[in-house]
Parts: structure tokens; sequence; C-alpha cells
């Protein structure tokens, strides 16, 4: 008897808990006390705000954080859920509460934000949605995935409104390279978001999965089914078997649904449009910069690069395929009237060379190579390396050039430093008549020279006459000795020898009275002229009354007297 009473007891009890879980289902009683929110929660909202299009285009209430969240009970926030026009399920539970608090009390400017940002995203969202007729309540899915900024990029480099990978990206159809990512244009995403999302509901046949399965992949979705056994499931009855972040997905969507709808019973104030913005787009086929188009048509780059995210180092590559570039509406025939001055407005800056040729030196064709010597006294210091690297030149050509021993070299010793430069190779030869007027004014050259040039004729000679610094250098090489040393410690010249008076002053005179003149050939240039005869550049200016530097092929010039 006594063993029959307590088997009674037992099955009471077990009945009234089965009464139990049918009456208060898993979607109301589940909890979770390791939550993890999604990234958008973590959105610097002090950066967000200064958007350019919240800042030109929407009105937002500086006082929004001071103001109170107006919190209700559990059979509020239950009714609300209920009331909203869905098709998808939005049940409530402790879950979804964590989510729309953090949203209604500590995330209330983000909201606002988004508020504000979904005056132009949601009819986008919307438009998409509803052309593969899938539920428009999904439109807030970019609210928890980027808070809807087209450039959010995730820890795992998920990227733009919508957040995809690269590899679900180019599996969708959508184009990913250095300059375009379409996973950053609000219309080409929502357009591949919505045809995914329609995909994966065909494969579960139950929103709730398939708003998971968006976020953490079918693959996971499919293992938590098997783990959890049984007939047909939904998300609440695998939600222990689902990844951490993919267990807080569909309440935060729930949440995001609610916060959307319920702003204002929060004390929210909605985000207000200063003035419309209304777009339109037009085909680009040619390569341009978004600068270009800023500068050409006098609008704010920033306001291109909002409407266009997508190109993200501001070039629209047209001549690869044509793309839509979206502007102002009272603006599109601008750009069509435009777009020739916009491809050429600074091109030397924003173009690209199709074709570059290597700009080669060679001996019979372009210039004559020509041996430059110079000197160098080591200071306290120095290396040859570092000597080798300030001529351009290798350290055993210095080596060799001066007969050295292991490299060693000592401070003050004057080292012979060989260079070589190419002069290009005049184009025609001169006239008797050019050869008789230069050899005229060689003639009329004073025989003395300055105490520069009589320096460097002394270093030229002494180059010449040392055993243990000969040039090793090709018949058609010629050489030029430049005395480093001497310019750059300025030792004290020798003065020239005295001429005899009357020479000098014939000389002068004779200089004087017949200016030199020459023609000039390909290549030279009004600076290599003048440093030919010794003169200035503003010299030879004056002399030949030129405004410019410009001067031609064939023009003659006079050469003033120094």
């Amino acid at each position: 008897m006594k063993k029959l009473a307590i088997l009674l007891i037992a099955i009471s009890t077990t009945a009234i808990t089965w009464a139990d879980s049918s009456i208060l289902s898993l979607k109301q009683s589940i909890t979770d006390k390791a939550i993890v929110y999604p990234e958008s929660f973590e959105t610097d909202t002090k950066q967000m705000m200064q958007n350019w299009y919240l800042r030109n285009y929407a009105v937002l209430d500086d006082d929004v954080e001071n103001r109170k969240s107006n919190d209700v009970s559990d059979a509020v926030y239950i009714e609300r859920l209920k009331k909203m026009p869905t098709e998808i399920e939005m049940p409530f539970n402790s879950v979804v509460k964590s989510y729309i608090q953090m949203y209604t009390q500590k995330r209330r400017t983000l909201v606002e934000a988004m508020l504000g940002m979904s005056l132009y995203y949601m009819p986008i969202f919307e438009q998409a949605l509803e052309k593969e007729g899938l539920p428009l309540e999904l439109k807030y899915l970019p609210v928890i995935e980027s808070a809807l900024n087209p450039n959010a990029v995730s820890r795992v480099g998920a990227t733009g409104l919508w957040q995809f990978m690269i590899k679900t990206a180019k599996g969708l159809g959508l184009e990913v390279n250095s300059l375009v990512d379409e996973r950053r244009d609000p219309y080409r995403s929502s357009e591949k978001a919505a045809k995914y999302l329609k995909e994966l509901y065909s494969i579960y046949n139950d929103w709730s999965l398939a708003i998971a399965a968006y976020n953490c992949g079918p693959g996971n979705v499919n293992k938590a089914l098997r783990r959890a056994g049984g007939s047909k499931k939904d998300f609440w009855e695998i939600y222990a078997f689902l990844p951490a972040e993919t267990r807080g997905y569909v309440p935060a969507f729930i949440a995001a649904n609610y916060v959307m709808t319920y702003f204002k019973a929060h004390n929210i104030n909605p985000g207000l449009a200063k003035r419309p913005l209304i777009t339109d787009t037009v085909h680009v086929t040619k390569r341009v910069n978004l600068q270009q188009i800023a500068d050409v048509l006098d609008l704010p780059l920033e306001e291109i690069q909002i409407l266009n995210p997508h190109f993200r180092k501001n070039i629209i590559p047209g001549d690869s395929r044509p793309y839509a570039l979206s502007l102002p509406s009272q603006q599109i025939y601008s750009y069509i009237m435009s777009e020739d001055s916009i491809i050429a407005y600074k091109s030397d800056k924003f173009g690209r060379r199709d074709v570059v040729e290597p700009k080669t030196y060679t001996s019979s064709q372009d210039g004559e190579r020509q041996l430059v010597v110079k000197r160098h006294k080591v200071r306290k210091g120095e290396t040859l390396a570092k000597i080798a690297k300030k001529y351009g030149v290798t350290t055993s050509s210095i080596s060799k050039a001066n007969k050295l021993r292991k490299n060693r070299i000592r401070t003050g010793q004057t080292l012979k430093i060989n260079t070589y430069v190419y002069v290009p190779k005049p184009v025609e030869e001169e006239t008797p008549a050019e050869k008789e007027e230069i050899a005229t004014a060689a003639a009329a050259e004073p025989e003395t020279g300055t105490t520069e040039n009589s320096a460097a004729e002394n270093t030229s000679t002494e180059a010449e006459t040392s055993s243990d610094e000969t040039v090793s250098e090709s018949a058609e090489d010629a050489e030029i000795v430049i005395d480093e040393s001497a310019e750059e410690e300025k030792v004290a010249e020798p003065e020239p020898e005295p001429k005899p008076k009357v020479t000098e002053k014939k000389t002068t005179k004779k200089a004087a009275a017949k200016p030199q003149t020459h023609k000039v050939r390909k290549g030279e240039t009004l600076g290599k002229i003048a440093s030919r005869y010794g003169v200035t550049v503003n010299k030879l200016k004056r002399a030949n009354g030129l405004k410019s530097t410009k001067i031609k092929v064939g023009q003659r010039l006079t050469i003033p007297a120094k």
C-alpha cells in the first residue's frame, strides 16, 4: 500500500511538470547568462555622429543620453512585440529583453544615429527585399550587422552594411578588388543579401533558422540541428548548440525591430530630415577620380563618397567596364554635360599612363659617355661605403681607381672618384661659317683664366702626370676633373702668373668688341649653354632679351662677355 502511494505521487509530479512545460514554452522561458553582443554595439558613436550625411541631412537630439529610457514591464514588451505587423515571429524572453534594454538604455545615441541614417538606407533595403518577396522586417538586419555603416569591417573581415565575407560576396557575384568593393555598395549588397536570405529560407523553411544561418553559416546550423536531434526544430530549440555569438543574433534582430518601431516610447527622438536627399545614377565608362568630379561640379567630396562607398580609393575604373555613379539627382545632367571636362581636369595628376618606355642612353644613339673625375678629401668618421653612396658609385670602383689595399682610407687622404654622365649628341654639324665664327670667338677669348679655371687646369695636369692616379677610359670618353675637396675645404688657389699688360688689354678689348654667338642644338637648355660659356642664365637672358628660359633648336643666342 505504501509503495502504491509513492508511485501515484511520482506520476502526479511528472504530470504537473509536463503541464508546466506546455504552459510556458521554451521561447519565453529561455535564459542565458553568457550573452555575447554583436560588434555593432561597439560602434564609436562620436565618430559616427561626424558622418557627413548626419551633419548635413539629418536633425539629431544632442540631449538624448540625458532623457529617461521609460523602462516597462515584461507584459508591456510582450504586448508591443505581438502588435508589430511582422511575418517573422518575434517572441519575448530574458535574452531578447537584455538586447532591448541595451538599445534603449546604454546605446541611445547609436539608436538615434541609426534612425537618422535609416532615412536614406531603409528605402534601399525595402526595395531589394520587396523584389525577392521577402518579409520587410529583414531590413533591420543591417542594424545589428553594421549599425548602418557601409564601411564597417568586423574583426574577422566581414565588410559593408550586410557584413559579407569575401568568399561569400564573390560567390554571390559581388566584385571585390583593390579599387571596388561592392560589399559597401548599398544597392548591390542589398540586392545580393536578399537573394542569399531567400536561398537560406528555402533550405530551412523557418525564418529564425535562416537568420541564424546568415550569421554563422548553414554548416553550423546543420551541426546544431543534428546535435539537438528529433524532428523539425527552430532556433530556440537548438539555441544551446549554436555558437555563442549566433545565440544572441536572433534576439538582437528582434530587439532591433522593437527599438526602431517603439523608439518614441523610450524618449528617443527620431532622426528628422533637414532636406531630402534625392539621388540618381549615371553609368561611367571612363576612368575618373571622385576628386575630379567634386572639383568640376563643385560638390563636397564627402557627399560623393557617402553615396558611393564602394569605390575604395576614390577611383571609378570605368575603362574596364561601366559603373553606376550615384549623385544628387540635380547633378546627373551636369555630370553628363561636363564629363569630358571632368576627365581632362588635372589629368596629369589623376590620369594613368597606359604605356611607359624606360629612358636609356647609348653612345651610338642618344649621347656620348663622358667621364667626370671628382676628388674627395676624406673627413673624420667617413668610411669608403659612405663616400661611395654620396657619389653613387661602388666601393670597389673607388678602391680600384686609388689602388687601395683592403679598402683602407685615412682622414685627410684625397680620393679620386670616377663617375660617368651621358651628354646628348648634337643633331647637326656646324656649317663652315659657324665653325669659322666659333674659331673667331675662341681666338678672342683672353689667354688668362680665373683663379678657379687655373686650379681646375692644375688639378687636371696633376691627374695626368700622377702615376698612381691614371684614369682608364675608352677612346670616345671625354674627361672632366672636378676637385670636390677644393670646394668643400675652400683651399686657397695659387694665383696665375702675370702676363704682359699690353697683351691683356688687347685681349680684353678684342673679346668685348666681338661677342660670341651660339646656335641651339637638340637637347640643349639655357642652363647647359650658360655653363658651357661660363656665364649665368640671367646674363644670357638679358643679352638675348628672353623673358623665360625657353629656347628652340636652331635659335642663335648672343653669348655676353664674362
